[in-house]
């Protein structure tokens, strides 16, 4: 199941979206009003695929908006505005868009313009699906997983790293958020052990 986070300031379309997404497609949805709410969302799930407007109404358009998520977060964005001008379309195109769906959008236009993204995304292979996961890790908390996948203990982590028992707890705890693994003892250790000499190569 894909992650969807929609991105709309008027919330009448950005519920119309969320109910075309939910009828046509196997993914889960959450609406974000506002930049403060995108923040807030955005750790909480991980979407995989943003369905941003541009003009947001606030201080940043949404393309500034996804090129500052993009530093922190891998996924794949759509751009859903009434812009239509050269240049905004150049800059939107900057942040690597899937695609970019001109406003008023009826259900034929929003199906089409995402089910070529959905369908793509369902088919990346293994490996990169993996490579995404971890980039989004810092180099700390790769090293971290490396050390994992040898047994350490998370003792003998800190000994290594000369960090305290509890900052490598910590470590440990958003690495399992940004793999999207519940479990944070044995799901992470499972996680490693199956990546197995793939990993040590990151």
């Amino acid at each position: 199941m894909i992650r969807v986070l929609i991105v709309e300031d008027e919330i009448i379309i950005a519920r119309f979206i969320e109910q075309q997404l939910q009828a046509s497609f196997r993914c889960s949805t959450r609406i974000a009003v506002s930049a403060a709410e995108v923040a807030m969302a955005m750790p909480e799930m991980l979407p995989q695929l943003v369905l941003c407007d541009i003009n947001l109404e606030e201080k940043r358009t949404g393309i500034e908006l996804v090129a500052e998520l993009q530093q922190s977060y891998v996924f794949e964005v759509i751009y859903i505005t009434s812009y239509q001008s050269r240049s905004i379309i150049e800059q939107a195109s900057a942040t690597r868009p899937a695609n970019y769906i001109i406003k008023p959008v009826d259900e034929a236009q929003l199906f089409a313009g995402v089910k070529l993204v959905m369908d793509r995304m369902a088919s990346q292979p293994v490996v990169q699906q993996r490579q995404e996961l971890l980039e989004k890790l810092t180099p700390v908390e790769r090293r971290i997983l490396r050390l994992i996948s040898q047994r350490k203990t998370t003792r003998e982590i800190a000994g290594l790293l000369h960090f305290s028992h509890y900052t490598i707890k910590n470590h440990r705890h958003r690495i399992c958020r940004k793999l999207e693994l519940k479990d944070e003892n044995y799901a992470l250790l499972r996680w490693v052990l199956e990546q197995g000499e793939k990993l040590a190569e990151e």
